[in-house]
């Protein structure tokens, strides 16, 4: 029998009020141990990382799982088990009523597109940063969890649910450092030179039409398929959203910035890799939220990008400084954490969680969601303003100047080029998963 929560039926009964109305799948109400089934849709590095995940945790069934290159796939089958169904349509795992929850581990392009259908089929969601591959599908995807409150809704910022960095963002909010009023988080890494190709025929295992889903149609490359398409706008949303989500949604967290910034500025681009990649291999971006326009309302997040090195800030590849009218402190998902009070005075002060960010912790928070109707501690709001800082500021960066974001209507004020550019282009006569 499929899952049912508490969460289904106050979402049913603010919208219909009687239980007679509801589908059959829903009749029963949950306990909190029962066994959920869950789907994986995409079976590449972070599709494999769910499936470890979920292997680990109690009352979870991988019913099936998805992915468009049957090597991938068979390998992912073998390492869930025989139990599961492998498919490569995932639209028979989204008409499965047995299946109660997917995770979506495909590429970005895929993200919104695969959880809107599956919010739709009724499912449970946990997606993968960043949520949308641009603002209109953040929107979109918010709206549509917000029309369906019995279901879960979960993000891949795994930061939200460390109990060690929990802490210290509670510290942060009592005050520990006084009003903190500039975050600056980076992602420094040394990523790999992807050369200059021409496009070829995929290879024979691959569903290649399906891929590329729909966004608009670009020939097979060996440069922009696997992983690689992250550096591609057709697919993907850079390092900036990839894994500089992590780094701007704990950074915008601790800042207290709960809406959009309305001012950001970047500047940015190719310093080191000569290839095909198209996004910045070194960004700087800034954005900055106004609050009541006084002293002391006003926040600023500070975000830098290096991808050709290995000599990180605080010896940490990926991390936070908040800075405080009354110390500062540096948080890493690493798990690192330092508290410095005035004249960078080190205070001893410790956390009694642990700081290393686990896509595990991430998961049973899902899970604990699912059953109890809770909301997840990543949940896709908060998603989708992170994600929008990524999206920003890769759009700042690429057009050459600042840009004023109205924060309610998600729009950028004067400048068609820049709004126009808030959404993407769909494939050419239209297909299965465009959303509407």
């Amino acid at each position: 029998m499929a899952f049912a929560t508490r969460r289904y039926f106050l979402g049913a009964a603010a919208v219909g009020g009687t239980a007679l109305l509801l589908p059959s799948r829903c009749s029963q109400a949950a306990e909190a141990n029962e066994r959920v089934r869950v789907a994986i849709l995409g079976a590449g590095n972070q599709g494999r990382r769910h499936a470890e995940s979920l292997l680990t945790l109690p009352n979870v069934e991988i019913a099936a799982v998805s992915d468009v290159d049957s090597e991938r796939l068979a390998a992912q089958h073998g390492r869930v088990g025989n139990q599961a169904q492998a498919v490569a349509d995932f639209r028979r795992i989204l008409d499965d009523r047995s299946i109660d929850a997917v995770t979506i581990a495909l590429p970005d392009h895929w993200h919104t597109p695969a959880a809107l259908l599956a919010l739709n089929a009724g499912k449970h969601v946990y997606v993968e940063k960043p949520c949308s591959h641009n603002v209109r599908e953040g929107r979109l995807l918010v709206d549509a969890a917000a029309a369906h409150p019995q279901l879960a809704v979960a993000h891949g910022t795994q930061a939200r649910a460390t109990p060690g960095i929990i802490e210290a963002i509670e510290m942060l909010h009592a005050g520990v450092i006084g009003k903190v009023l500039v975050a600056k988080c980076w992602n420094y890494q040394q990523r790999e030179n992807i050369g200059r190709k021409q496009p070829t025929a995929p290879p024979a295992t691959v569903d290649y039409d399906t891929w590329v889903g729909p966004a608009e149609w670009l020939p097979f490359q060996t440069n922009r398929f696997h992983y690689k398409w992250h550096w591609w706008r057709n697919f993907g949303t850079g390092d900036a959203g990839n894994d500089g989500c992590h780094e701007l949604d704990l950074a915008r967290w601790g800042l207290g910035a709960e809406e959009h910034p309305t001012t950001i500025s970047a500047i940015g681009g190719k310093y080191h890799f000569d290839d095909d990649q198209e996004f910045p291999d070194t960004l700087q971006a800034t954005f900055e939220w106004p609050g009541a326009g006084g002293p002391s309302e006003r926040r600023m997040l500070i975000f830098e990008q290096r991808l050709w090195t290995t000599n990180y800030p605080h010896n940490v590849d990926s991390g936070v400084e908040f800075l405080g009218t009354n110390g500062r402190i540096f948080l890493s998902k690493r798990g690192k954490f330092e508290l410095y009070g005035p004249r960078n005075a080190r205070s001893e002060r410790k956390l009694n969680g642990a700081l290393a960010a686990r896509v595990e912790d991430n998961h049973a928070d899902w899970l604990h969601a699912i059953r109890d109707g809770t909301a997840p501690k990543a949940g896709i709001v908060a998603a989708h303003r992170t994600a929008t800082l990524a999206h920003l500021a890769n759009l700042s960066a690429r057009l050459g100047r600042t840009l004023t974001f109205d924060p309610q209507a998600e729009t950028i004020a004067s400048d068609n080029e820049a709004n126009n550019l808030l959404a993407r282009r769909y494939r050419d006569g239209g297909h299965w998963a465009v959303p509407t």
